[in-house]
């Protein structure tokens, strides 16, 4: 199937730069993905491509390539494929291009077809882009996605343990992907997708129900050093200085106490001990980790490591 998209997308922007229309052999010698052996082959595969695109709404059409009308060839014409001018500058449609190349899905860059829509990007490509990966297993979310859609509970291992979960739902957070679902006596939890492995999905459809007003942003980590398994809560006093941007990055998880003096003492979940580190090594030495002190000795170690 990428393979298919690839070629797809690749026709697409072809028929969208080229300035006349163009006939079959010139797509097949000049697009990549048309390298069949055989006229017949070709033929099967460039059909099926046409059926694709104009089943997307794309308006392929046939027009003669000369003025004697001899020969006809294939275009999607511009009026009728691009969105309404919303009046983009060079700059802004430049911005849109970045912020569409830096989400990936699958390892996959996304296509030039949204931006050919806008009128085109005035940048040419220049190597890989900045991208942040939405996931290398575009199969297990679909299996997942499945089961989240159709109720059908799921089985895998997760941290030495076998797990039977309802799924509730799938979200992105933080740089990875989590499935929010219910196992039972353990209640609700979220799983990190790229550590789940072996998993089955039960044959029975819809043998469970999703709470009313379940949210799956409810379950999911708000900052990244809750992103983890770590399970531990660290309590930390912020100086009157830094006090006002800490209290804004901590997450409803916190509980927090307003000291007198201006400062902050709250106790803050920790999943990932080492982006929480991160967190207050930025903060120079205006927050100190009251406890617990193994925590305190981990951060002390690692300043004195870096010193």
């Amino acid at each position: 199937m990428q393979r298919v998209l690839e070629r797809l997308l690749n026709l697409l922007a072809f028929l969208l730069t080229v300035e006349h229309p163009v006939t079959a052999d010139e797509i097949r010698h000049t697009v990549a993905g048309y390298d069949q052996e055989t006229d017949e082959a070709f033929r099967r595969t460039f059909e099926r491509d046409k059926d694709l695109l104009r089943s997307l709404g794309i308006p392929l059409r046939l027009e003669a390539t000369d003025a004697w009308e001899v020969e006809q060839g294939y275009v999607v014409p511009r009026d009728e494929y691009a969105l309404e001018d919303p009046g983009l500058t060079d700059e802004e449609r430049a911005a849109l291009w970045l912020a569409a190349q830096s989400v990936r899905l699958g390892g996959s860059g996304p296509g030039p077809a949204a931006i050919f829509k806008l009128g085109g990007t005035p940048m040419t490509g220049g190597g890989e882009p900045l991208s942040a990966d939405l996931g290398h297993e575009p199969e297990l979310l679909a299996l997942l996605f499945a089961a989240v859609t159709e109720r059908r509970r799921i089985r895998f291992p997760y941290r030495d343990k076998r797990r039977k979960v309802d799924p509730y739902g799938l979200a992105h957070r933080l740089g990875h992907w989590y499935l929010v679902g219910n196992q039972g006596a353990d209640g609700t939890r979220a799983y990190r997708v790229d550590r789940m492995t072996g998993v089955t999905v039960d044959q029975a459809a819809g043998t469970f129900e999703r709470p009313a007003g379940f949210r799956v942003g409810d379950h999911l980590p708000e900052a990244p050093w809750e992103a983890g398994a770590a399970g531990i809560v660290a309590r930390v006093r912020f100086d009157p200085e830094v006090a006002w941007w800490a209290v804004r990055q901590l997450t409803g998880r916190a509980e927090r106490i307003d000291e007198a003096d201006g400062s902050v003492v709250a106790s803050i979940p920790v999943g990932s001990v080492d982006a929480f580190i991160g967190w207050m090594i930025g903060l120079d030495d205006h927050a100190e980790i009251l406890e617990p002190p193994e925590l305190r000795a981990r951060f002390v170690e690692h300043v004195r490591g870096a010193a």
